[in-house]
């Protein structure tokens, strides 16, 4: 779907559908956005906006790294947003002038709704600016990234405080998952930063440099962000360290206990064997109460090497 916005000589902003409207001779400056197109609407960045197709096969292609480009009379961004259900990352692509913005995703982007019905429902001529617009976009894209790591926080919270009925091996398998999650984050912050970096250190976007303190507040929120997942990302080691000394003090006990319960039992074995071959002239065997006499030796050796081991410590 391609939605266009106007903003006119009179200061009127005007929302259609149709590309036609842009060839009013009152327009002042426009805002496309290919929302999810088709592949006859994306031919239209081709036949009507004449973008350099290298730009184009970096809207239509997947997967492309945050970047600026320059061209004769635009700039074309490559910005990333994160979908907060999956954490996967979704292209923005922007085309931007001083008289017109072209935005492309191929993703529902609630940013670019959400900056959208601002600009129809504004009054103030000043938003009137595609530098503005850009502003507001990638503004909105980086402050969309706190939710989810604060979610990412929370969850990791949770674990630390070991909720109760969650085993061992559900736990470890949650905090790999917020791993992968922050390492996703992490790919995608710190390119976006270094892309905030070079749009406010550009030299060859005049309208930025008139705005530079808006874009610096966005890239300070990039760095916030990067610190946080650094930091998410060492508790998470911690948690992991912890959770696997934990597990290899509570195996070495479990061998423990079991070493010294066979230890108890070797004796035990050999009286048995003894006892248990078939030699017919064994002096022991005719004994009235041999039996008993045998079982009580066994009892005593038991219960005593098992009061020495307790008195060292060793089923503690």
């Amino acid at each position: 779907m391609i939605q266009v916005i106007i903003r006119t000589e009179q200061n009127e902003v005007i929302s259609s559908h149709s590309l036609k409207d842009l060839q009013r001779p009152d327009i002042v400056w426009y805002w496309v956005d290919f929302n999810q197109p088709s592949e006859e609407e994306s031919m239209e960045l081709k036949n009507t906006f004449h973008f350099h197709p290298l730009a184009i096969e970096d809207c239509t292609s997947i997967r492309q790294r945050p970047k600026l480009d320059y061209y004769s009379d635009y700039h074309f961004f490559v910005t990333h947003r994160l979908n907060p259900e999956t954490y996967e990352r979704e292209e923005i692509n922007l085309f931007v002038s001083d008289d017109f913005i072209v935005t492309y995703h191929q993703n529902v982007s609630p940013e670019v709704n959400d900056v959208t019905r601002r600009l129809l429902h504004t009054e103030n001529a000043e938003e009137g600016n595609s530098f503005y617009v850009l502003h507001q976009l990638l503004d909105k894209i980086v402050d969309d990234y706190f939710p989810i790591v604060y979610k990412l926080e929370d969850e990791i919270s949770d674990i630390e405080d070991q909720v109760e009925g969650t085993g061992m091996e559900g736990l470890l398998e949650r905090l790999f998952d917020i791993r992968h999650y922050l390492l996703t984050l992490r790919h995608t912050v710190h390119p976006m930063r270094d892309l905030l970096y070079r749009i406010i250190n550009s030299t060859k976007i005049f309208k930025v440099q008139e705005r530079k303190e808006y874009f610096s507040d966005i890239h300070d929120h990039l760095l916030k962000l990067a610190e946080m997942i650094e930091s998410n990302r060492e508790i998470t080691n911690d948690i992991r360290d912890s959770y696997m000394s934990l597990n290899s003090h509570q195996t070495n006990h479990v061998m423990k206990v079991l070493t010294l319960v066979t230890t108890i039992f070797m004796p035990l074995t050999f009286i048995a064997g003894v006892y248990g071959m078939n030699f017919v002239y064994m002096p022991e065997l005719d004994e009235r109460y041999g039996y008993f006499i045998i079982l009580s030796i066994m009892l005593i050796i038991s219960f005593g090497m098992f009061g020495w081991f307790k008195r060292k410590g060793w089923f503690k």
